[in-house]
């Protein structure tokens, strides 16, 4: 279904449980767009971006960040570790990136502060078997804060001394609950705040109003790309809960984190493996606990950008990617890592789930208890044993190659627009002849240009 929004614009989303290679997609589409916005999560994410022998790993920063014309901005929705956010700043400029000029952070992000990282991990070693698997960066107790109107918001960075008085009331009470609840240490205060107010005095110059500015590249007819964190399936509503991240992956999501009308967003890609994996606790129905999970996670090398925990991995599930279409509004799929299932002399999918009563429904459950009890329904392609890497056009792709990518479209419903063979950009080509298409061979224009240094 072809989209009727702003033809300047363009959101790119998660479609399954993250991971899924965003960071490259949204790298590569924004080597023609004015602007990229991160709009949710914190240092939770972590988008990879490979450009000839370089290897960028970003976690709060957009991944439009490598193209050196474009201004990325952080949207409220995000949560922000002023010392990490900084680190991640140092690096890039270090690899000769120009950051500061570029960057822009929403006055209204909040902040995760030292005792919400403490907190996170005395909260999970609590939960015991039971533990959802958080990254323990503070991203779940920040967003608490926010939701009982405690948290402190970036604008306080532009005082640093104000900043620094707030800090100290929050965490004080952050360490009566770590002392009392969980029998934990409490975090220096002092270190603390002096830590937090240098962080505050170098960032401050990034803290601005970002709608705006964003409506400001809409008006002049500049394309913008909005990047979701996390996948669908981790949406604080929508996803596997309680196994979810603490922010909302979906598209109205960037609305709201960025203060502009959602008819600005554009159409909606969802990037989605050609298989799937899970990092953490949660259903997973496909997984493969078998040597073919071993070799997916092998040659996929499967291993967290933000955490380096070894990636469940399994077959794709066309009934949480359907699930994740109609809930994600997608208009196209980039499919990505296709190269993976090159050895494979075989490749099953999920259609859907079988209750032990036979019956068979087409999306997941929200009661998880009840998906537990549920066995997905494979159908099984042949796969093509021979080298996809690198293939650039749809004619050069083995004929099973092409079936697969057509069943996967069949079955959710949306077009695949652009196909994944390798790690590095020009390893991506757009399929189809559609508007949306059309937009994504456009927006990828330029995939040689070398990153430029200062």
């Amino acid at each position: 279904m072809e989209s009727n929004q702003q033809p300047g614009s363009l959101t790119v989303i998660g479609g399954q449980w993250g991971d899924e290679g965003k960071g490259k997609i949204v790298d590569l589409l924004s080597a023609r767009v004015a602007a990229a916005i991160r709009y949710n999560g914190g240092n939770n994410a972590g988008h990879t971006v490979k450009f000839a022998d370089r290897h960028f790993a970003l976690h709060f920063i957009p991944s439009g960040i490598i193209h050196p014309q474009v201004r990325c901005y952080m949207g409220s929705w995000m949560v922000i570790d002023p010392k990490e956010l900084l680190g991640e700043i140092d690096s890039l400029q270090d690899q000769g990136i120009d950051v500061m000029r570029r960057l822009f952070l929403s006055e209204r992000a909040t902040i995760i502060l030292p005792t919400h990282r403490a907190l996170d991990g005395a909260r999970e070693a609590a939960r015991g078997a039971g533990s959802i698997g958080t990254t323990k960066r503070g991203i779940g107790p920040a967003y608490q804060d926010r939701a009982q109107r405690r948290a402190l918001t970036a604008t306080l960075l532009t005082d640093p001394k104000r900043f620094g008085e707030r800090a100290v009331q929050v965490m004080t009470a952050h360490n009566r609950e770590l002392e009392l609840l969980y029998d934990a240490e409490p975090v220096g205060l002092d270190t603390a705040r002096d830590e937090l107010e240098a962080a505050a005095a170098r960032l401050a110059p990034l803290v601005t109003e970002i709608g705006p500015k964003i409506l400001e590249h809409l008006t002049h007819q500049e394309p913008v790309l909005f990047e979701g964190a996390q996948g669908v399936m981790l949406d604080l509503f929508q996803g596997t809960y309680p196994f979810v991240t603490s922010s909302s992956c979906l598209p109205g999501a960037a609305a709201i984190s960025c203060g502009i009308p959602v008819q600005t967003l554009g159409p909606t890609v969802g990037v989605m493996k050609a298989y799937v994996t899970r990092v953490g606790g949660g259903p997973f129905p496909t997984e493969l606990t078998n040597a073919a999970g071993d070799h997916l996670r092998k040659r996929g090398n499967e291993f967290g950008t933000t955490t380096g925990r070894p990636r469940r991995c399994g077959w794709f599930d066309a009934a949480a990617a359907r699930f994740a279409a109609r809930v994600g509004g997608l208009d196209g799929i980039a499919l990505t890592k296709l190269d993976v299932l090159d050895d494979l002399d075989e490749i099953q999918v999920a259609v859907g789930y079988r209750h032990p009563d036979g019956t068979i429904i087409t999306e997941p459950p929200s009661d998880l208890e009840k998906l537990a009890t549920l066995d997905p329904v494979y159908e099984t392609l042949p796969g093509w044993r021979s080298n996809t890497a690198g293939t650039l056009e749809i004619e050069s792709l083995p004929a099973q190659a092409r079936a697969y990518i057509s069943f996967l479209e069949r079955q959710v419903g949306v077009p695949v627009v652009l196909v994944s063979t390798g790690p590095r950009r020009k390893e991506t080509f757009a399929l189809g002849d559609s508007n949306l298409a059309s937009t994504l061979r456009r927006l990828a224009g330029g995939l040689d240009q070398p990153i430029q240094k200062r």
